[in-house]
């Protein structure tokens, strides 16, 4: 496999859908933003919140920023449908703030691949709320 290509590849079925959102989340909770990049086409188009960019550099730098400050951030994501090069996933994380206040955001996320299994758009909706350490459920 080389780094243009991220199996499985499209047409999805129930399975390799399920797989590519496993992958997704593993590489997610890795919190490297150059492998999690890599998943991504070199004109990757993303909407994430009231952000708008286009392309991997873009995308480390977004990363960067995110997981900086969202410490000790924990994901999991859930196939909610797909087609044949789409994937709609619902997800869940949780990550503490520097004053030590820990959130709990929920959104979903709306993926479009290419033939070689590369995203190239991704439109993230998400909500934060605050939730006290002792109320996590994501380890």
């Amino acid at each position: 496999m080389d780094q243009e290509s991220r199996p499985p590849f499209p047409p999805f079925t129930e399975e390799t859908a399920r797989e590519k959102v496993k992958k997704a989340q593993d590489a997610w909770n890795t919190r490297d933003p150059e492998k999690v990049s890599l998943a991504y086409t070199p004109d990757s188009k993303w909407r994430n919140r009231d952000e708008f960019f286009e392309g991997r550099e873009a995308i480390v730098e977004f990363l960067k920023r995110k997981w900086a400050r969202e410490l000790d951030y924990r994901l999991q994501k859930n196939l909610w449908c797909f087609t044949e090069n789409r994937i709609a996933v619902r997800f869940e994380y949780e990550s503490r703030d520097e004053s030590g206040q820990w959130w709990r955001s929920h959104g979903n996320e709306l993926w479009e691949f290419d033939e070689n299994g590369l995203m190239q758009r991704r439109d993230a909706s998400i909500n934060d709320y605050k939730i006290d350490e002792s109320d996590r459920r994501i380890f």
